[in-house]
This record gives C-alpha cells, sequence and structure tokens, in this order.
C-alpha cells in the first residue's frame, strides 16, 4: 500500500465521520470533573515516526490524561532503575482484576503484579529517583512534557476532584507499604500518583507521546530522544496486557496494537516504527474505555492494515 499524506488524511477523516457521533457510553461520574466534561466532544490523530500530524475533531481540547499517565511514568522508572528493577519490586504480569482491585493484591502477598494497574502505578512512582516528594513530582511532570512535545499542566480543577475522592487508592498504598512493594512514603506516592492522573493534554499531544514509543524513544516532533530505545519493548508490552484495563485481551485480539487508554476519555495506540494513532470522547465503556475513541483508532489501523500480529 502507497501511504501518502493525503491518504493519512483521509484515514483520519473516514474514522472520525464514521464514529465520532456514535452514542453509547457515560462519562467517568466518580471524579466530579469528568463527569461535567461535554460528552460531545472527538477527535482522532495521527502522528508519524517523521513528525507529520494528521488530525480531525476537536484535536486541541485538553483532557485529563488519567491512567495514561502510567505509561510515563513507567518510562521513567525504567530509566532510573531497568527493567530488571521493575519487574522484581512491581512487576509485570496482568492481574485478571479491575484496575483498582485489592483482591489482586491479597492473592499475590501484596506485590502489585503490573505498572499499569493503580497498586503497580503507586509503587511505580514510588520506585522514582527523588529528594522529596516535589522533586519526584517535577521529574515525572518533565517526563510527560518531554513525551508530549509540549508544555503540560497540572489541572488543579481535576486534581482536587481527584484527591477528595482518592480513598480506595490511599488504602492501597497503604497495603503496599505494608507488603513491603512501597519504596518511599506512601501518601506521597498516592499523593504524587494523583497529580500525574491530573495532567491535561490534547489528542495531538497523545499521539506524539505513542509516535515517541513508536519511533524508540526520539520525539519526532521535537527531535529529542527522551527514553533508552531498549526499554521501550518493555512498555509496549505491559500496554499490551493492561493497557485497556478488562478489555486488553480483546482489544489485542481484535486490533493488534499495544495501547493504552484512560478514564478522561483518551485512548492511544502504537505502531512501532510508523506512528502514534490517538482518540479522545469522554463516554466510557464499563470497563473504562472511550467507546468512541476505541472504534476510531480501530478504524484508523484497520484501514491501515496495522496489526502486530499479522502475517506478511
Amino acid at each position: 500500500m502507497d501511504i501518502t499524506p493525503l491518504h493519512l488524511q483521509q484515514v483520519v477523516i473516514n474514522a472520525y465521520s464514521q464514529f465520532s457521533s456514535l452514542t453509547g457510553g457515560e462519562n467517568a461520574s466518580y471524579i466530579p470533573y469528568l463527569a461535567s466534561v461535554s460528552d460531545h466532544l472527538s477527535a482522532a490523530v495521527i502522528v508519524t515516526v517523521d513528525g507529520d500530524v494528521f488530525s480531525q475533531g476537536d484535536s486541541e481540547y485538553r483532557f485529563a490524561l488519567e491512567s495514561i499517565s502510567k505509561i510515563c511514568t513507567l518510562a521513567l522508572a525504567l530509566e532510573d532503575v531497568g527493567p530488571d528493577e521493575v519487574k522484581k519490586k512491581v512487576g509485570a504480569d496482568p492481574t485478571g482484576m479491575p484496575f483498582n482491585s485489592v483482591i489482586a493484591l491479597e492473592l499475590h502477598n501484596g506485590k502489585p503484579l503490573s505498572p499499569l494497574v493503580n497498586a503497580g502505578a503507586m509503587s511505580t512512582v514510588s520506585l522514582i529517583k527523588a529528594s522529596d516528594r516535589e522533586n519526584r513530582w517535577l521529574r515525572i511532570l518533565d517526563m510527560q512534557q518531554n513525551l508530549a512535545g509540549a508544555p503540560v499542566e497540572l489541572s488543579n480543577e481535576v486534581n482536587q476532584s481527584e484527591q477528595t475522592t482518592n480513598f480506595h487508592n490511599r488504602a492501597i498504598a497503604w497495603l503496599l507499604y505494608s507488603a513491603g512493594f512501597m519504596y518511599c512514603d506512601p501518601m506521597e506516592a498516592c499523593d504524587v500518583y494523583t497529580r500525574q492522573c491530573s495532567t491535561l493534554f490534547n489528542t495531538i499531544e497523545l499521539a506524539t507521546l505513542g509516535a515517541t514509543f513508536a519511533a524508540g524513544g526520539i520525539n519526532p516532533r521535537t527531535k529529542k530522544r527522551v527514553l533508552t530505545k531498549s526499554n521501550i519493548p518493555f512498555i509496549l508490552a505491559e500496554m499490551t496486557m493492561e493497557g485497556l484495563y478488562g478489555s486488553s485481551g480483546d482489544w489485542a485480539y481484535e486490533v493488534g496494537l499495544p495501547s493504552k487508554s484512560g478514564v478522561g476519555g483518551g485512548i492511544l495506540a502504537v505502531v512501532p516504527g510508523v506512528m502514534g494513532i490517538a482518540a479522545f470522547a469522554p463516554p466510557l465503556d464499563p470497563a473504562g474505555n472511550s467507546v468512541r475513541g476505541q472504534k476510531m483508532v480501530a478504524s484508523i489501523a484497520r484501514q491501515l492494515g496495522y496489526n502486530l500480529y499479522r502475517c506478511i
């Protein structure tokens, strides 16, 4: 297939036109800020490893990054302590349970297993090399900005909304601490984790994040090396196993690309060596994934014939 810029733009237009008005799903209601976001917003974007951008819809609207932030912090932890330590101290396996499960911890003697569930994400935050709480937070924020290729801001409104409802995560943090899988003060890790979920990205920046992974750790828009190339496969493996919560297996079966979603309505997929694909729409399915976002990303992948498990 001869994939030209015109063809890529048409692919994005096709996906957006077909699915941007799809009904179904509901905004996340357990976080007040997310419940208030307009459910009519939609966007679809491709960013290639050459830095070319193809977008449609509300691609500059900024939304809460939420669980997608976990892959940014995982990337930083891999840079700080390496893949062996991350696997040993956090884990590298799917839990087979909801992203905020306490039962998963109990079944595995307190080990969180995956950096992409809440327990593992807080444990990963605690692995980041830092002199204090603010240094830990600023290093994570800096990583988000380098991956996005743009300034990233913490939304005080989102953060406040999250901090006042994160009792479950606080309990998980203490369970991790008691089991020996928390490597800083547990409330520090919980606070910083909550902040990292409360930053705002637009869909172009989200696709740029994916394209940075696709380009082996070099941001294709800033041309800056952000990550060590050898760490990328570990991130993509985790995205495949746990990136879409309980739907990760179905997504791998049907779409075949490493992906990550967030309850803010964002979703991204990585085509290694080729591009990042991102979409945004707030209404979620019961698993916590954007209803329209999944359809748009899957449509783009299928139109272009991208599936890591497809035999050539």
